[in-house]
């Protein structure tokens, strides 16, 4: 008998991970182009740019914001890990804090802080640059949590969410929702989440439901940035990554609904869009 309950698991875990066949695009908003963190981090900070600066374009304004100056700031926190690690709130709050920059005036984390910024032929300070592209309470999160009530605020329960802020927390198939109306009024989102199953593959281009172990950790970020389908009819986001270019979609990442719903653990998009 328990030959049969392992070839079954295994026909399910075939069946449910297979790669994605002809995927067609939908939507796919403007961004800027795609990095690459290298042994950093700091997706949470790489992503939740990556959807200001997506809104930005929308907009009309080309701005291309610099997460090496988040980066050096963060280490101005007196309870900021060491490996830097975080959730896409803590970029909204830090830059709040301490301002931000374009990518030009600091594309790296050795150069010294930049004492103003500059943008479009003017000068501004760091926190005047910062709050011209996100204003505050511009952004807020929403976190699916099935132990804490829904429909409140609640503290965000993963180690990286040291300044331990709240989130308005709601079933998973409510963010999916939110997230797809926010694609489909071209507003990119924030995306926080587990990577860690065998249905993750950069290397391929694709996220799809593997057999699921029952739990959902939090260990990378991206942006959305688009909506797509495969030949089966099936819903996908497009991520943008911060790993490089070097998969089949240069970057970018597809990721079926079902993946979401399974491990999405917050997502980050403007409060109008809620």
């Amino acid at each position: 008998m328990r030959h049969h309950v392992v070839l079954a698991l295994s026909l399910l875990l075939a069946c449910c991970s297979h790669a994605p066949s002809r995927l067609t695009d939908d939507l796919l908003l403007p961004f800027t182009p795609v990095k690459n963190q290298g042994a950093t981090a700091t997706c949470w900070a790489y992503a939740m740019l990556s959807t200001i600066e997506t809104e930005h374009i929308l907009r009309g304004d080309s701005v291309h914001l610099s997460v090496a100056f988040v980066e050096r700031v963060m280490e101005q926190e007196p309870l900021a890990p060491a490996s830097k690690r975080a959730i896409g709130m803590t970029l909204i709050n830090l830059i709040q804090r301490y301002g931000l920059v374009q990518y030009d005036a600091m594309p790296s984390a050795h150069l010294p802080l930049p004492r103003k910024a500059f943008f479009d032929g003017c000068e501004y300070t760091l926190q005047e640059f910062a709050r011209s592209v996100c204003a505050p309470g511009e952004y807020m999160g929403l976190c699916t949590d099935a132990d804490q009530p829904y429909g409140q605020e609640v503290e965000l329960r993963v180690p990286d969410n040291w300044e331990h802020n709240r989130l308005l927390n709601l079933p998973a198939d409510s963010l999916l929702a939110i997230a797809e109306h926010a694609l489909l009024g071209r507003h990119p989102v924030c995306w926080e989440g587990d990577i860690s199953e065998r249905g993750f593959r950069f290397d391929k281009g694709y996220a799809v439901t593997a057999w699921w172990n029952g739990s959902t950790t939090d260990d990378h970020c991206m942006a959305i940035v688009g909506l797509a389908h495969d030949a089966e009819g099936r819903k996908y986001f497009i991520m943008k990554n911060s790993w490089g270019t070097a998969n089949p979609f240069g970057g970018l990442v597809y990721m079926s609904f079902d993946y979401f719903l399974r491990k999405t653990i917050a997502i980050y998009l403007p409060a109008a869009c809620v």
